[in-house]
């Protein structure tokens, strides 16, 4: 099993157990602001669910219908679990909204924020942990998991502090509205995911300090050649596409010309994880003299 698959498993049944405490917690107290942190964790589960089924397909070998792979189902992934809290976030507004209406004192409240304390420790280092690998694999939909995670985290404990506060003052309508500031932050996470997850849909291209990695290791290893142009780059998922034009003498043999090709392309591999590389040789008569001139 691929290891990010691997890990997107974990996040389901981290989730799944996340879940389980944070409903104990609303369950010994009643709070609307700890119900608010359970409704987001059911979110959670569903949005691991996606990222599993979304890597498991990416995975899969190009084929006749999907030349290029299957890559970019990440992305799909991240925009339905943005599309999912944001979902939650007006569910969690809701409650709130009735809460207000009408505000009722919590039961057990010490227990029940120890549960939910437990639990929020549980999410932050799986979340560092999403994220941490995610970057290092380049799999948007496990970098995705971890920062909605994160953002539970951040959410959580404010609402173990505010609920806190409830049970020191009695002031019962800190609780709905502790609830309300947690589905403003819920919605602008899933918001801003959305549109983060949509630029990689769209081809963005490489960051610039990885394009200016490639652009050396080309000046680098070109030798023989005379010039680089048209360089461009897009992400689909963990891949990144290559291609651009070389410049090679007219007199040059198809061989040599080819033996550049192999060692420009060996050299951006090894930098370059998950590089798909496509380059267009063309004769002298057909420089620009601008892009990326060869050392």
């Amino acid at each position: 099993m691929d290891r990010a698959v691997q890990t997107a498993l974990g996040s389901v049944l981290v989730g799944a157990l996340v879940l389980g405490l944070k409903f104990a917690a609303y369950w010994l107290t009643g709070s609307v602001a700890l119900y608010s942190d359970a409704l987001e964790s059911i979110i959670n589960v569903v949005a691991a669910g996606a990222a599993l089924l979304a890597l498991r397909v990416s995975a899969k070998p190009a084929d006749a219908n999907h030349p290029y792979g299957h890559h970019k189902a990440e992305y799909f992934s991240a925009v339905l679990e943005g599309v999912l809290i944001v979902l939650a976030a007006l569910s969690i507004l809701r409650e709130a909204w009735l809460g207000f209406l009408a505000p009722r004192p919590l039961d057990a409240p010490v227990l029940g924020l120890a549960v939910n304390a437990v639990a929020s420790v549980l999410n932050g280092v799986w979340a560092w942990l999403l994220v941490r690998r995610g970057r290092r694999w380049r799999s948007p939909a496990l970098v995705a998991d971890g920062r909605h995670l994160w953002a539970d985290v951040v959410t959580s404990a404010g609402v173990l502090v505010g609920v806190g506060l409830v049970a020191l003052t009695g002031w019962l309508v800190l609780d709905p509205a502790l609830a309300a500031l947690v589905a403003l932050n819920i919605l602008w996470s899933g918001l801003r995911m959305v549109l983060q997850s949509m630029s990689g849909l769209m081809d963005e291209a490489a960051s610039p300090d990885v394009l200016a990695r490639i652009r050396a290791l080309i000046a680098t290893y070109a030798e023989g050649a005379l010039e680089a142009h048209d360089l461009r780059t897009r992400h689909a998922g963990r891949t990144t596409f290559i291609d651009f034009h070389l410049v090679v003498p007219g007199t040059m043999s198809v061989a040599e010309a080819h033996e550049i090709c192999d060692r420009i392309e060996a050299a951006l591999k090894r930098d370059v994880e998950g590089a798909v590389i496509i380059i267009h040789v063309e004769p002298d008569e057909k420089a620009k003299h601008k892009g990326v001139l060869v050392l």
